[in-house]
C-alpha cells in the first residue's frame, strides 16, 4: 500500500490527464483502490480512482467504465465516468490505470461492524428499498448487455473452482483438520446446487453497505471493481452478507427479497436458493482475507467464524438466520 503522501502526489499528477483540479483531491480511502474527491478546473467534481496493480487490466477498467457510461445512460443512479481530456477512459500514474467517475452526493447505508438498526420495520423498509434497486439494476443489465465485458466470472469456477476468484478458502491457514474438512463439504455441495440457479448475467458483485449510498435522490450504487458475469443471486446474497448474527437479519433478508420480486421476476426455487448464496459470499470473503491482512486481524476468525457458520446451515439444510454467532 502507498503512504498517504505518496498517494497525494500520484493523486495530483493524475489529474494532469483530466485538466488538473482547482484545489488539491481529498484523499477518501487508501486501500486497494486508493479514492479520491477532486474539483476539475472545467467544474467537474469526480471521484478519482488510482487502480490497484495487478487486479483488473486497463482493458477490465474500460469494460467496466463503458458499462457503467451505458447504465448511467439509461436512468441507474452509478457513478458515470469522465473521460480525460484526450477522450479516453483511463490514463497512468507510475504502475497504476487511472480513472475518473462523477461523484455521487450520499452516505453509505451502514457498514459490516455496525448493526442493522433497532427498528425491524424500518430495516425491512431500508431492505426492500435496496431489493428494488438492485433488480432494477439488474433488468437495465438485460436490457443492454455490456459489449467486450472482460471481466473476472463469478460463476462455478470462480466461486468454488480449483482457482476460486478470491482464493482457496477451504485452505485458510487458521481452519483446525474438522473445520477445513466442513469447508470441503460445503464446497463440494454448493458445487451441486450451483447448476440449480437459472439467473445469469452481468452483477455487481461487492453490494455491501459501503457500497450503496443513501442522497438526496435516493440510493446509488458505487464502486464497480469486483463486476462481472455471474450469478444474479449473487449480488443478493452480497447485501445480505454483512447481517450474519444480527438479530434483524430474517427482517433484512424478507425485505430484500419484497423489494427485488416487485420490480423482477423472482420464482420461489431460485429464493430457496439464496442461503446457498450467502454461504458463498462468505466462502469467498474467507479466502479474500488472508492476504488482505496480518495473520492477528480479528477479521481472520470472524470471516471465518462465519464461513464455518453458514457451511453448517448449508450441509444441515437448516436456516441461515439461526446463527451460531
Amino acid at each position: 500500500m502507498s503512504s498517504d503522501k505518496i498517494a497525494q502526489a500520484m493523486a495530483e499528477a493524475a489529474l494532469y490527464s483530466w485538466g488538473q483540479a482547482s484545489e488539491p483531491p481529498r484523499l477518501v480511502k487508501n486501500r486497494e483502490n486508493i479514492v479520491f474527491e477532486a474539483h476539475l478546473k472545467n467544474g467537474h467534481r469526480v471521484a478519482l480512482r488510482l487502480h490497484r496493480p495487478g487486479y483488473q487490466g486497463r482493458k477490465g477498467i474500460e469494460a467496466e467504465l463503458r458499462w457503467c457510461e451505458a447504465l448511467a445512460d439509461q436512468g441507474l443512479p452509478v457513478p458515470r465516468p469522465v473521460r480525460a481530456l484526450n477522450g479516453e477512459l483511463t490514463g497512468s500514474v507510475r504502475n497504476r490505470v487511472t480513472s475518473c467517475v462523477e461523484w455521487l452526493e450520499g452516505a453509505p447505508i451502514g457498514a459490516g461492524d455496525l448493526p442493522l438498526g433497532p427498528d425491524g420495520a424500518q430495516v425491512r423498509r431500508d431492505a426492500e428499498a435496496l431489493g428494488a434497486l438492485i433488480a432494477r439494476f439488474h433488468s437495465a443489465c438485460d436490457a443492454a448487455p455490456p459489449h467486450d465485458f472482460t471481466r473476472h466470472a463469478w460463476d462455478i469456477e470462480g466461486l468454488v473452482g480449483e482457482r476460486a476468484l478470491w482464493g482457496r478458502f477451504w485452505e485458510h491457514p487458521q481452519l483446525s483438520a474438522d473445520e477445513a474438512a466442513t469447508l470441503i463439504e460445503a464446497r463440494d455441495l454448493a458445487r451441486e446446487r450451483l447448476v440449480l440457479a437459472s439467473d445469469f448475467g452481468p452483477i455487481h458483485a461487492d453490494v455491501l453497505r459501503e457500497n450503496v449510498l443513501s442522497g438526496p435522490a435516493g440510493l446509488s450504487l458505487i464502486d464497480f471493481d469486483d463486476c462481472g458475469p455471474g450469478y444474479r443471486l449473487y449480488d443478493l446474497a452480497t447485501a445480505l452478507v454483512q447481517g450474519w448474527g444480527d438479530p434483524l437479519w430474517a427482517e433484512q433478508a424478507e425485505g430484500l427479497v419484497a423489494g427485488y420480486r416487485g420490480a423482477r421476476p423472482f420464482p420461489p426455487e431460485q429464493e430457496a436458493l439464496l442461503p446457498l448464496f450467502i454461504a458463498l459470499r462468505a466462502f469467498a470473503s474467507a479466502g479474500w482475507i488472508v492476504t488482505r491482512a496480518t495473520p492477528s486481524d480479528p477479521r481472520q476468525r470472524l470471516y471465518l467464524d462465519r464461513a464455518l457458520d453458514l457451511a453448517r446451515h448449508l450441509i444441515d439444510d437448516t436456516p441461515p438466520w439461526e446463527t451460531g454467532r
